[in-house]
C-alpha cells in the first residue's frame, strides 16, 4: 500500500475536514492511482504482446526487410566500391521496385522500366537538342509526363518518366560538352535500372530461400 503523503492530510485538515476523513481521502486517491498505473502497465504489456504475435503470425514484413536490407548492401558494395560511383539513385530505384510478392516485384519492375526509358530518352532529346536555356528542365518534365500519361499509359510508376528525364538532364548540365553530358545521364539510367533489377531478384531468390504464404500487403501506385 502506498503511503499516506502527511502534507497532504494537514492541508486537508486545515480546510475542515476531519483528521480520519483527510486521512481516508488521500488512502483512496493513492489506490486509485495504484489501480491506475497497473492498468497502464497490464495495456503496454497487452500491445506488446499484440505486436509481437502479429510479427509471429505474419513474417512477410520481416521477409521485405530482409529483402531491401540484402538488395541494398548488394547495390551499395557494387557501385560504391567496385565503379566508384554514388549509389544513392540506385539504392532509391531498388527500394521503389520491389514488393514482398514475386508477382507484384515483376510488374513493378516492368512499369518502372518502361517509364525509365521514356524518361532516359526524353532527357537525352533535350539534352542534344537543347540549348543552356533555363528553360530545358521543366519542359522535359513535361513532355515526359504527357508522353509517359498518354502515350505509355502504365498507370504505376509514371512518376518515373519525368524522375528519369530529371536525372539526365541534371547530370548533363553538370558538363561543358554534350558528350559528356550525355554518357554521365546514360550512366545515371544504367544504375536506376541495376537498382531495379537487384530488388527484383533478390525479392525472388528470398521467395525461394524463405517462402511464405502472402497475406496481401497491398502495393499502391507510384
Amino acid at each position: 500500500m502506498a503511503a499516506q503523503p502527511p502534507g497532504l492530510v494537514c492541508e486537508l485538515s486545515a480546510e475542515g475536514i476531519m483528521p480520519e476523513q483527510a486521512a481516508w481521502l488521500v488512502k483512496r486517491m493513492s489506490d486509485i492511482q495504484t489501480s491506475r498505473s497497473e492498468v497502464q502497465r497490464e495495456s503496454t504489456q497487452g500491445r506488446l504482446k499484440d505486436w509481437f504475435g502479429t510479427i509471429g503470425r505474419d513474417l512477410i514484413g520481416v521477409r521485405f526487410a530482409l529483402n531491401v536490407f540484402v538488395a541494398s548492401a548488394i547495390v551499395w558494395y557494387t557501385l560504391e566500391r567496385t565503379l566508384d560511383t554514388k549509389p544513392i539513385w540506385a539504392i532509391a530505384s531498388m527500394v521503389a521496385a520491389s514488393d514482398p510478392e514475386v508477382r507484384e516485384a515483376a510488374r513493378m519492375f516492368k512499369s518502372r522500366i518502361t517509364n525509365v526509358l521514356v524518361g532516359c530518352g526524353v532527357g537525352l532529346l533535350f539534352l542534344i537538342i537543347g540549348g543552356s536555356s533555363e528553360w530545358k528542365l521543366p519542359l522535359a518534365l513535361a513532355a515526359a509526363v504527357l508522353l509517359s500519361s498518354y502515350v505509355i499509359r502504365i498507370p504505376s510508376m509514371w512518376r518515373q518518366a519525368p524522375i528519369t528525364a530529371a536525372i539526365v538532364i541534371a547530370a548533363g548540365l553538370t558538363h561543358h560538352s554534350k558528350l559528356s553530358g550525355v554518357e554521365d545521364g546514360l550512366l545515371k539510367v544504367a544504375e536506376v535500372i541495376f537498382g531495379c533489377l537487384v530488388g527484383l531478384l533478390v525479392t525472388w531468390f528470398m521467395s525461394k530461400l524463405w517462402p511464405i504464404a502472402a497475406s496481401r500487403h497491398g502495393s499502391e501506385p507510384k
